[in-house]
């Protein structure tokens, strides 16, 4: 199997425009952190059942608490528990090295999280405290808000996931089990948008998919794998014995994921056009 090809699509190009163009986030309040989310997260994962367990946990916490953040869990845990079925059942040609990544993958989400309670933004990436504190307000889309986790987690998160868990040797293999990933994706898409719908009271999220114009392209499955594809090129490129690829790859998927959020939430700006996607997304439109 080839390994992902060069081509950069518009929208990434816009992302990463986007990205150069805004400045670090800023807050004016400082998020409160919670001793029972804070303990959940302290230690690292250790396993794909450990990984997958405490993210339940979390998820239930959230949705306990109404906290918005729980709308990323809901599609995050699923596509952890699949993929570790994968591995149980030997889809892959490498189980122990899809292994490490998923748990790479996962403890990279667990750190974001980490900092974000324990108030070290410092430390915590651009497209992550965007998501977070989107969640936060709860003024955001369903939609948004999974998709705003689902930008931190792969245009940014992953990457640095695959170089900690290690492309090389045998790339083609590994980028093999990589697209078996995209493939467990590809199947997870409509049962995530009817769990999404169902679950936080947006009947509407198909005629979301149809509306957000600019903000669409980043709920289907062609982008998802474009993004894990530009991660997997990134993630080649720190392994580069040159320190100018290496940081050049960092920098591109910092600009890029940040970018890609802020266009995501784009709609906020204007009331009018959020006011409508809200009515479309909870099926308050007229007929």
């Amino acid at each position: 199997m080839r390994e992902a090809g060069t081509g950069t699509s518009r929208h990434r190009v816009r992302s990463g425009l986007e990205g150069v163009r805004q400045s670090r986030p800023t807050t004016d309040t400082q998020h409160v952190g919670d001793a029972e989310i804070v303990a959940l997260v302290s230690l690292p994962f250790t396993s794909v059942a450990d990984a997958h367990q405490r993210l339940l946990a979390l998820e239930a916490l959230f949705r306990e608490r109404d906290d918005r953040r729980a709308v990323f869990l809901s599609i995050y845990s699923r596509v952890t528990e699949r993929v570790g079925a994968g591995i149980e059942r030997d889809e892959f040609e490498d189980g122990d090295w899809v292994a490490r990544y998923l748990v790479a993958f996962a403890n990279l989400y667990r750190q974001a999280l980490y900092d974000y309670e324990t108030g070290n933004l410092a430390a915590l990436s651009d497209p992550w405290q965007l998501a977070f504190e989107a969640a936060d307000r709860g003024d955001c889309l369903v939609v948004q808000d999974a998709m705003l986790g689902i930008n931190a987690h792969i245009n940014y998160d992953l990457a640095f996931a695959l170089h900690e868990a290690g492309v090389s040797p045998d790339r083609r293999r590994k980028y093999a089990d990589h697209c078996t990933v995209n493939e467990i994706l590809r199947c997870l898409v409509d049962e995530s948008q009817d769990t999404l719908a169902a679950d936080y009271d947006a009947p509407g999220i198909s005629a979301i998919d149809d509306s957000l114009g600019r903000v669409d392209e980043y709920l289907s499955i062609r982008t998802i794998r474009e993004g894990r594809d530009s991660a997997w090129r990134n993630a080649v490129a720190l392994e580069s014995r040159w320190s100018a690829r290496r940081r050049l790859a960092r920098w591109i998927t910092r600009v890029t994921a940040t970018g890609a959020a802020y266009l995501l939430l784009s709609p906020n700006t204007s009331s009018r056009v959020h006011g409508s996607l809200r009515e479309f997304e909870t099926g308050t439109t007229d007929d």
